[in-house]
């Protein structure tokens, strides 16, 4: 059986089968996945996140199951974009589902020349830029912090990719309208969130941190209300489409993602203790709207609060 027409959306003029798609860093260059589930429900895929170098990732250990959640610190470890472009990205070819490249540098000429090496590569259908790094030429500042900029990288990638350019937001902010607005006007053509949640995990008995690099993000189940309440504030806030992610771990997780103003969903956290968890979730959508009659697309934005 395949995904039926209710489960249909459009991103950014690009039709996917289902909007339930794999997030980056959790299904690490999509090959590493083919067998283990039917992409056929997958409305896409984003890699893992591509360094203009390779990078070799933080201390372990690197990752710490908390009680409603995970926490990690890979430290973007990835074999840089050349390697992707020649090792990974050919495998992925004839892929039955749209194949996302995330992007993330330590300066704007990072995030520049990796999408200026991508853009020569065939195969991908858009570009993701993770944000959340810290920018070493402005003392370490997160790009997503701060709304110019987050319009300056933004810009940049814009002047030199063809592809849509999916911006994910951290959350790690005060107001995410600001992020949202600055990230549609620098040229996004649609944003994600949320990305994880600085945190901390301690071990009582020898008082150190859980984690090797000590501060780690929180995603998972955890995180989902402030998501979801995120995105429908980012949703309120431009006229561009919004991906949501942050704790998707059913298909009705996803319909809640829907409601609040998003178009697509992304799969993280759940993909670490089930590698077929994107495509249960579909499936559990597709029955979730035809029990509600309804499509995902009449399902995005009908969030209604009681008395407003």
């Amino acid at each position: 059986m395949t995904p039926d027409s209710r489960l249909t959306v459009t991103l950014c003029g690009i039709t996917l089968a289902t909007p339930v798609l794999a997030a980056s860093g959790t299904f690490a260059y999509g090959v590493e996945f083919q067998g283990l589930l039917d992409w056929r429900w997958l409305g896409g895929i984003v890699v893992k996140g591509l360094s203009r170098e390779p990078i070799a990732g933080n201390p372990p250990p690197r990752l710490w199951e908390t009680e409603a959640g995970m926490m990690n610190s890979i430290g973007l470890q990835n074999i840089g974009v050349k390697a992707f472009i020649r090792d990974k990205l050919p495998a992925l070819a004839g892929a039955p589902c749209p194949v996302f490249a995330n992007v993330f540098g330590y300066a704007i000429e990072d995030y520049v020349e990796v999408a200026r090496a991508l853009e020569d590569a065939p195969g991908l259908a858009g570009y993701e830029l993770n944000v959340s790094c810290p920018n070493t030429k402005h003392g370490g500042v997160q790009f997503g912090s701060e709304p110019s900029l987050l319009a300056e990288v933004v810009g940049a990638v814009r002047a030199v990719a063809k592809r849509p350019l999916l911006v994910k937001l951290s959350p790690n902010v005060a107001r995410i309208e600001p992020l949202a607005v600055a990230a549609q006007e620098a040229g996004a053509d649609a944003l994600s969130l949320v990305n994880t949640f600085v945190a901390l995990a301690v071990d009582a008995r020898t008082r150190q941190p859980r984690i090797g690099a000590g501060f780690g993000g929180l995603s998972g189940p955890a995180i989902k209300p402030v998501a979801l309440r995120m995105v429908h504030e980012a949703w309120k806030a431009v006229k561009i489409p919004v991906v949501g992610l942050g704790g998707v771990a059913s298909g009705e997780d996803a319909a809640e993602f829907l409601i609040a103003g998003a178009t697509a969903v992304e799969v993280g956290t759940a993909n670490f203790w089930d590698p077929a968890s994107c495509e249960r979730i579909a499936r559990e959508l597709g029955r979730f709207l035809s029990e509600e009659r309804t499509t995902a697309r009449e399902l995005t934005g009908t969030l209604r609060f009681p008395g407003r």
